[in-house]
């Protein structure tokens, strides 16, 4: 009988759609072997819900939660959360959650689970509160007890008790929210508070709220500057200021704009929340839903001449102000074993391209790296690791923790925040450093699971229940050991030279550790690198394969060495090792033919995207070797790479797509004029600029000028690989925004509504069957897709919680007006699908105009043979619509490789 885990995720915390994506990692990654995951969403008002298994599959929160039918009118498309929807009868929230699960009382906890895992972050999922309630009801739970939860969670009383304790503290002080909320409105003793902060703290300061994590609300000052002093700290007590002069310079698209970003809760203050003149919390009026909160702040500021004064109702209480520490920064991951013997993983250096790791480059990959273990002397290393065990140990953590700092050129080690919840997205701390002592993702939550076993039954003097259960996982990682042998053998193949190898680094791991938790397969983690001259193939260890990414990966296979102090932790992790991990994944990278990969599995599924993943180069090597793979054929792969090509095919066989036109770079270099002309001869601004054979959003803009479509021009044909300052600022291009070199680019027309009743950008699945010898497409529901500029963008496809996907697409308010319209999508789908003669799996991206009568037009703007496989695209939610669970939807992918390879 299998060990029931509740993995509790969510909470009303600005970290839920972390905490969201988390319980998805630990759901994914447990054992199936030998554990039943049972998903608990934690809501924003505390409420226990076991969560129907489709929802956990959705990108973001917002994208179940509010259901799409309780969303109120929105003309503004505000995205919400529940408590936007504001008051509400007993009766009507309970049919808000019976639509995604069943809720759970506290009493019943114990009835539908063995255990618990705390993906929780924030107020009642860190703070002790929640461990407190399950060791009130005998529920063993993961990770730390209830003090040095309540320890971790408040970095004001951590920095108290680590001075007392001999740790070095950079000099702060606390500001509770009566202290500068409620001071005068003159700002006369906040001025002379500031001073006070600028006399005893100094130049660069960090300013952060003391309950907050992921460096949400954190700002470093560098300057004297009151007014940014007062922005900054009213952003850590998530307050805003609206000046009247501020809001009507902006126009009515400014203003969603500028609210959108008012009530993000991970970069604004959220909703709902208290809305006043002067900034206090009395004589204030609560607002819930943004679209009120829109009329509002015109009503007020056509009444008023004082500024308006927007509080999150979710406010903080206390913020830090501390001395900026100059230096390298590390996090450090520390576990126990069931000896009680504290270890610490190789701290890892966080090398960042701006002064703060945020939230974007802690959880979008590329914006960071991360080096294991950090690059300072190994002497050094071993200070670090032993004052992080000592800390560890002082302040009574258990089974693991993750603890953050600074070193100093001068050799000072500042220890600035303990955590007992860590991130458990799949490229976190958590499993990266784990990964350096042989660990994979599936094999540490099974270690963790264990380890809390035994300490919960030491906290709950109780002999008879933790200790047999960790004694039933012990006894069934040694039964399967000795099966790992039956197990189908399946490259994961991922990487790549494209702007898209990182995001194809995101997929593979993410198939890997579908594959990884099965009962069905083993997979090995293979990685492709080279260029438009030929590539290699590596087979990589665990922990290659967990690196941040892509370019990480392959540094370390060219110099890869295993640093003395990792030797040594695996030697002191050697007990651990031997009952959860695998010899083969402390195995060194190896260079491999294809002919050895074809001695080494069974099969193979492509991660890559781009090239020579999409374009059918691939798939010829795997077929000559005789290895199943997924995805379409070498040529109908060598179609779809080719946007334009692809265009031209589904144009001719009578599909509409956008009027596009290649522009070649030797046409350009000959008389750059002429084709300027050409193009604004043919073309009316704005327009589409964009890569032929490239996706994941690299290089698509919205061009609205001539200078913008010189500036694109000239950044894609350029000659060196570095990116010209003045041509980033026209194109307005992200930091660290990747911008590729082409001889060739793609300019079509900016598809609109053109009189429609209702206009969408969705994106469409696919999955193909053998029947009877024949292929069968099974077309899924499309999603729609929602973005808040004009291109979607690499966060919203990609990073938690980010963009907002509603599955299945709204074609209308009518459902059965809705089904009827799907149903004309999924058919001209279907044709374009057989046309193409896609195979194994696909998605399409299309515009859909839907005008009187249900008279459908589909727009097509690309077609992918492999796309992305990262934990929250939108395929798997819409798989997870007809009843397959991310492993059994790759599963059908390899099935399809077998069975067509079978028939050839």
């Amino acid at each position: 009988m299998k060990i029931k885990i509740g993995i509790f995720f969510g909470g009303k915390s600005r970290e839920r759609e972390i905490s969201f994506a988390g319980g998805r990692t630990v759901y994914d990654n447990l054992n199936k072997s030998i554990f039943e995951p049972v998903p608990i969403f934690v809501d924003s008002f505390g409420n226990f819900i076991h969560l129907e298994w489709q929802f956990i599959y959705k990108g973001s929160i917002r994208d179940f939660y509010p259901p799409i039918e309780f969303l109120p009118p929105s003309i503004n498309e505000f995205q919400i959360y529940v408590e936007s929807l504001g008051k509400m009868e007993d009766n009507e929230y309970e049919k808000i959650i019976n639509k995604i699960g069943k809720k759970i009382l506290t009493e019943e906890l114990k009835d539908n689970m063995d255990f618990a895992f705390l993906c929780l972050h924030g107020t009642n999922g860190e703070d002790g509160r929640l461990q407190g309630l399950l060791e009130y009801f005998g529920i063993p739970y993961s990770g730390s007890g209830i003090f040095a939860s309540a320890f971790g969670i408040n970095k004001g009383r951590q920095k108290e008790l680590m001075e007392e304790n001999g740790f070095e503290v950079p000099e702060y002080i606390t500001i509770s929210d009566f202290q500068w909320l409620y001071l005068d409105k003159s700002n006369a003793e906040k001025q002379k508070l500031y001073l006070e902060i600028n006399e005893d703290i100094g130049f660069p300061m960090v300013i952060k709220p003391a309950n907050q994590g992921s460096s949400i609300g954190v700002t470093i000052l560098k300057t004297d500057s009151y007014s940014q002093f007062s922005k900054a700290l009213n952003k850590a007590f998530f307050v805003e200021e609206l000046t009247m002069e501020e809001w009507f310079s902006l126009d009515n698209n400014q203003k969603v704009e500028h609210l959108k970003n008012v009530i993000d809760i991970r970069e604004g203050i959220g909703m709902p929340l208290l809305a006043g003149s002067i900034d206090v919390y009395d004589d204030c009026t609560k607002i819930c839903h943004p679209e009120e909160l829109l009329i509002f702040i015109n009503d007020y500021f056509l009444k008023n001449k004082s500024n308006l004064f927007l509080h999150s109702i979710d406010h903080e209480n206390e913020v830090i102000i501390e001395k900026f520490v100059e230096g390298k920064e590390f996090s450090c991951v520390v576990i126990e074993d069931e000896f009680t013997n504290i270890i610490s993983l190789p701290p890892t250096e966080i090398v960042k391209g701006n002064e703060l790791f945020d939230y974007h480059s802690k959880y979008l990959p590329g914006l960071s790296r991360k080096i294991t273990p950090i690059n300072i002397s190994t002497d050094t290393i071993n200070e670090i690791m032993e004052d992080c065990k000592t800390l560890f140990e002082n302040f009574y953590f258990d089974v693991y923790a993750r603890i953050d700092g600074f070193l100093t050129d001068d050799g000072t080690i500042y220890l600035n925040d303990p955590n007992t919840t860590s991130g458990m997205l799949p490229s976190s701390f958590f499993f990266h450093q784990a990964a350096e002592i042989g660990l994979n993702p599936s094999q540490f939550l099974t270690f963790i699971i264990a380890i809390s076993l035994l300490k919960r039954s030491y906290d709950f003097k109780d002999v008879n229940m933790s200790p047999k259960v960790f004694y039933d996982i012990i006894f069934a990682l040694e039964d399967l050991n000795n099966e790992l042998t039956q197990k189908i053998k399946i490259a994961v193949i991922m990487g790549g030279y494209s702007s898209e190898r990182h995001i194809s680094i995101e997929s593979g791991r993410n198939v890997y550790e579908k594959l990884a938790s099965s009962e069905k397969y083993e997979p090995i983690p293979v990685f492709l690198t080279g260029d438009e001259a030929g590539f290699e193939l590596y087979k990589i260890p665990i922990n290659i394969l967990l690196k941040d990414n892509a370019d990480d990966i392959k540094e370390k296979i060219r110099d890869y060495k295993v640093h003395p102090v990792v030797d040594e932790i695996i030697e002191q992790s050697n007990v651990i090792l031997k009952k959860y991990g695998s010899t083969s994944n402390l195995e060194e990278p190896a260079k491999i033919t294809m002919d050895e990969l074809a001695e080494m599995v069974s099969g193979a599924f492509i991660a890559l995207h781009g090239r020579p993943g999409e374009d059918g180069t691939i798939q010829r090597e795997l077929e000559k070797v005789g290895l199943p793979y997924n995805g379409s054929n070498p040529h109908t792969s060598m179609i779809t790479i080719n946007k334009y090509n692809t265009n031209e095919i589904l144009s001719k066989n009578g599909f509409l797509v956008a009027k596009h036109k290649l522009i070649f770079q030797k046409d350009w270099d000959k008389d750059s004029r002429k084709l300027l002309k050409d193009i604004m001869d043919g073309f009316t601004f704005p327009l589409i600029a964009k890569p032929v054979d490239d996706g994941c959003s690299s290089a698509v803009k919205q061009i609205h000028n001539e200078e913008q479509l010189i500036a694109y021009s000239n950044l894609i044909f350029r000659k060196q690989e570095e990116l010209l300052p003045k041509l980033l600022d026209i194109l307005k291009l992200e930091p660290k925004e990747e911008f590729p070199q082409k001889s060739v680019f793609m300019v079509e027309e900016l598809i609109t509504a053109n009189g429609a009743e209702h206009f969408i950008e969705i994106t469409g699945g696919l999955l193909t069957h053998f029947k009877n010898h024949r292929i069968e497409y099974e077309i899924f529901e499309a999603s729609e897709t929602l973005r808040e500029g004009e291109i979607l963008t690499l966060e919203e496809k990609f990073l938690a919680g980010q963009g907002q996907n509603i599955t299945p697409a709204r074609y209308s308010a009518n459902k059965t007006k809705r089904d009827a319209i799907s149903e004309q999508v999924k058919d001209i789908f279907l044709k374009a699908a057989k046309v193409l003669n896609l195979e194994g799996y696909a998605r399409i991206d299309a515009f859909v105009r839907i005008f009187e009568m249900n008279r459908v037009e589909v727009i097509f703007i690309e077609v992918n043979s492999l796309p992305g496989m990262t934990p929250a695209t939108c395929i798997f939610h819409q798989a997870a619509i007809n009843g397959y669970k991310p492993y059994e939807f790759i599963d059908k992918i390899l099935t399809y490789g077998f069975e067509r390879k079978g028939s050839l």
